[in-house]
């Protein structure tokens, strides 16, 4: 019983280890958009704290609230925001997010959605916010057009009509 059950689960291990060498990606390099970023972090003076640090220069809002993003946003929020941050002003984990569309410019808030560790170490207000939270923003590795959805609804929750 013994011998049938050890060939059992050295048969498993030999399977589920496989032949790795026939992987042909190669995750050591990263893209020019990486290289960018991480180029861009490690430069103290390229920091904007009206921009922050990211790819987003320039961010166009248009005239009203657009519904239907808004609503994308708040899916999004409910699965990747919602477990840190409240959409009034109490703290959670993180601040709350009421009125943080009138504090931060649109490009900020995105740069920081989609890449908030460089952010972290260069924008003092985001430290000073870290010593009260105790918690780094986690990088949820949303796109570009999640992160514009979320902004959104902070929009939206911020009362923009």
């Amino acid at each position: 019983m013994y011998k049938l059950s050890f060939i059992a689960v050295a048969l498993l291990m030999l399977i589920s280890c496989g032949d790795k060498s026939k992987s042909t990606e190669d995750f050591s390099k990263s893209t020019s958009s990486e290289e960018g970023t991480a180029a861009e972090a490690t430069d103290p003076s390229s920091y904007d704290p009206n921009r922050g640090l990211g790819k987003f220069t320039t961010v166009d809002l248009g005239d009203k609230l657009d519904v239907a993003m808004a609503k994308q946003g708040e899916a999004i929020q409910g699965v990747k925001c919602a477990a840190c941050h409240k959409l009034t002003e109490e703290k959670l984990v993180g601040p709350g997010w009421k009125g943080v569309t009138s504090r931060h410019k649109p490009e900020w808030i995105m740069n920081f959605i989609t890449n908030p560790d460089p952010m972290i170490d260069k924008d003092p207000k985001l430290q000073a916010q870290l010593e009260l939270c105790l918690m780094r923003m986690p990088n949820q590795s949303l796109s570009d057009d999640d992160a514009r959805h979320v902004l959104e609804y902070m929009r939206q929750n911020d009362g923009v009509k």
